[in-house]
């Protein structure tokens, strides 16, 4: 399969794209400094382009999407708006640019989080963004048939304990391996409409 990763310079994307390529599938990354295709999906007009560049492929792997952790008394407008913006609208608009891309028996996998099903404190921003994105998961599976679509949703990363732990006190963290794996799943499997929850 020819496989797009976008923001596979990060620790998902990375170990996404060597699993993927150790598989042998082709792999032609995207990311906003770095890759086959520099692309911010933030800026839907960049998107536009994404497309142009890329060619028709089998599948979308989407790794990138930033959302703030802050409490409810820190959070403002802005916050849940870049939260939505960077995690949420951004993926939705891969989807809704890319239908006429990818194969008719491709897919999407998208990203979320833990937050939306298991939410911490200070999680109120990525728990709106990731809980956005499933919904839109589950809706969109019935309407882009025989494409398929599917969510990954991970735990904190093991390797982003350092960054992250603390915010997710006994929570078992995810290695960014098994992640990968969710994302095959998601990829090579037959499901649609489904959140892959990890652990």
């Amino acid at each position: 399969m020819r496989i797009m990763i976008i923001g596979a310079a990060g620790k998902a994307g990375q170990a996404v794209h060597q699993h993927l390529a150790e598989l042998g599938h082709e792999i032609v990354t995207v990311g906003r400094s770095s890759g086959d295709i520099r692309c911010d999906i933030t800026d839907p007009a960049q998107v536009d382009r994404l497309w142009e560049q890329s060619g028709p492929v089998d599948a979308v792997v989407c790794a990138a999407g930033e959302v703030p952790y802050a409490t409810i008394d820190e959070l403002g407008p802005a916050d849940y708006q870049a939260a939505f913006t960077q995690k949420a609208l951004a993926q939705i608009n891969v989807v809704r640019t890319g239908l006429a891309h990818v194969a008719e028996r491709g897919s999407f996998t998208l990203i979320s989080g833990i937050p939306s099903r298991d939410p911490v404190v200070s999680s109120a921003a990525a728990a709106m963004a990731n809980g956005a994105i499933e919904a839109f998961v589950r809706a969109a599976a019935l309407e882009i048939a025989p494409r398929r679509i599917n969510v990954v949703s991970p735990s904190v990363f093991t390797e982003s304990l350092g960054d992250y732990g603390d915010f997710f006190p006994g929570f078992a963290p995810v290695p960014v391996a098994d992640v990968a794996r969710g994302y095959r799943k998601a990829v090579e499997g037959a499901g649609t409409g489904q959140v892959i929850a990890l652990p």
